[in-house]
């Protein structure tokens, strides 16, 4: 069975590729590491891959805002290029900061690269003012057409970050994105009730934890799922049974389904 093929875009301040490198591979890719350099340099290697990983890190050191000058960059260097690639069935995926440079370029919610006074949607620091490193509880929405979800399902997966808060122009905004289906996990209470801080560790509106485009094909998260794909990852593996697997493996396992599927 051939392996579909993931790339996994680095560069300075990335620091979670080789996780998701190994998280991929053993989900059944094939996933090769490329810094933007080379493939700014031969765009033609787009055409080898069947999935594109903006990973987490802190690029360049996130100095302006996290994830802005990596959009700026990607739209710069790699724009139509990507747009191609999503175009003819392509798979994106961008993990924590992977996440904020989607959003700050318009990839996320809206598929396509937009100016900062078009977007209606952006990241903020967190309400916490703080640095935010623990495990949450998510839960996908009954209706999401993101290719990389369950819907309905429950995960628990670790946060790590500084500016995770997601605020949109109008409440309108996201009661349509809701509607049709581009809200892909929110922050959970372990009872089902109404999540507060630090179930909800950013303070997001509408517990948002990730969303995806309007093609389902283009998805960013903040919790990481790479750092769950063990059950021995997960802090009360010795205090409860586990699954088989980590849970965060499930979306690397459906990435990789789809695109052997397409």
């Amino acid at each position: 069975m051939v392996k579909p093929r993931v790339l996994i875009l680095r560069t300075a301040g990335t620091n979670c590729d080789v996780e998701t490198q190994f998280a991929f591979t053993l989900a059944g890719a094939a996933a090769d590491l490329v810094h933007i350099n080379r493939l700014a340099a031969e765009p033609a290697l787009f055409k080898l891959y069947q999935i594109f990983v903006l990973p987490g890190g802190f690029t360049y050191g996130d100095y302006v805002a996290a994830g802005r000058v990596m959009a700026v960059e990607i739209e710069r260097l790699l724009g139509e290029h990507l747009l191609e690639f999503v175009r003819c069935g392509g798979l994106v995926l961008g993990i924590c900061n992977g996440f904020q440079i989607l959003l700050r370029s318009g990839l996320v919610p809206c598929g396509k690269f937009m100016r900062p006074g078009e977007r209606n949607i952006t990241l903020t620091a967190n309400v916490s003012q703080k640095f935010e490193a623990r495990w949450v509880r998510l839960q996908a929405p009954g209706h999401t057409i993101c290719a990389f979800v369950e819907p309905g399902e429950c995960l628990e997966l670790p946060v790590a970050h500084g500016e995770g808060r997601i605020l949109a122009r109008h409440a309108q905004v996201l009661a349509e994105m809701a509607a049709k289906g581009q809200i892909a996990y929110r922050y959970a209470a372990p009872d089902g009730g109404e999540p507060v801080y630090p179930q909800n560790p950013n303070g997001s509106a509408e517990h948002i934890a990730g969303m995806c485009d309007a093609t389902g094909r283009i998805f960013g998260l903040m919790p990481h799922p790479e750092r769950h794909i063990f059950p021995w990852q997960h802090p009360r593996w010795t205090r409860e049974k586990r699954p088989a697997e980590g849970d965060g493996l499930r979306i690397f396992r459906r990435a990789v389904e789809r695109a052997r599927a397409s």
